[in-house]
């Protein structure tokens, strides 16, 4: 709708996890390190975590794009389902036929399938994202797939990607087992202040124009007190931004323009989830303002 005002090729700010698009903050390049480390050295257990749009299925969706062509490669998104159910979709998902058929067939056409994927120098991938949504059970379960291995290596390697409460999932001690098998673990945190700044440049620039937007003095410290560097809250806000921008036939955002925005979207309740018991009181742009040391808007 916008693109063209702005000489912009594609939307910079969707919410679809294009790898194109990823930003490598120093946390974002630290875990992408560590998780190819574990495939190349066939690690066993990988555990990513991260809060909830902080990038996590857009950096695996770069892990992907990067893997080499010995990878045999399974996804499971769904993660809400029973122990023969998980069983079906891994099956299912590394192209094995799984109609019709119980939970020990599938577990022995599975085994049979990584040994043999391991004989013709394959390296068999299983991602499991969403994985706070598994019961201990099934992350049991999760761990017996994983017995298989060689002197040298594991056969099946499985990477486990969830929220921040998945890392108090594994604590339990009945899980100590699959905890002890995690060889490599790593964590997606909020951008920082300066971060977010470039992360709004970097997708302007991917999207054709750096500087379709020009930001007045406490712009990004707006965007970053209400996104806290979460880079899905910076998306939505921005997107706002560019069309609100649009509307008004301006390049130029201004601190009135954003704070317009966040108002208009009660951004607080909407997306930090705050109750009408819990709501911090409405901003006082006028002191946020004068706290940052930045003239208001003319009236």
């Amino acid at each position: 709708m916008y693109e063209v005002f702005f000489n912009l090729r594609e939307k910079p700010f969707e919410l679809v996890p294009n790898p194109a698009f990823l930003y490598m903050s120093k946390t974002h390049k630290r875990a992408l390190h560590y998780l190819n480390y574990g495939i190349k050295e066939r690690a066993g257990f990988i555990l990513l975590t991260g809060e909830v749009g902080s990038g996590k299925t857009t950096l695996i969706s770069d892990l992907i794009k990067r893997m080499d062509q010995t990878v045999t490669l399974a996804k499971i998104f769904n993660t809400k389902v029973n122990s023969e159910q998980l069983i079906a979709a891994v099956n299912d998902d590394f192209g094995l036929e799984v109609k019709g058929k119980d939970k020990v067939l599938l577990l022995k056409e599975l085994n049979d399938f990584v040994v043999g994927q391991h004989a013709r120098g394959n390296n068999p991938v299983l991602i499991i994202d969403e994985a706070q949504n598994l019961k201990p059970d099934l992350l049991e379960e999760i761990r017996m797939l994983s017995n298989l291995e060689t002197d040298r290596a594991k056969l099946l390697q499985i990477i486990l990607v969830g929220q921040p409460e998945l890392r108090a999932i594994l604590s339990a001690a009945e899980l100590r087992q699959l905890r002890q098998r995690i060889s490599v673990s790593c964590s997606i945190h909020p951008l920082t202040r300066e971060e977010t700044a470039e992360y709004i440049f970097h997708r302007l620039e991917v999207a054709g124009n750096r500087q379709a937007l020009t930001f007045g003095d406490g712009c990004m410290d707006i965007i970053y007190q209400y996104c806290k560097g979460i880079p899905r809250l910076v998306n939505i806000i921005c997107d706002y931004i560019l069309l609100t921008a649009y509307v008004e036939e301006t390049k130029k955002v201004d601190t009135s323009l954003i704070c317009d925005i966040v108002a208009d979207l009660d951004f607080n309740s909407l997306y930090w989830g705050a109750t009408v018991k819990d709501r911090k009181p409405a901003v006082n742009y006028t002191a946020l303002l004068d706290a940052l040391g930045i003239e208001g808007p003319k009236q």
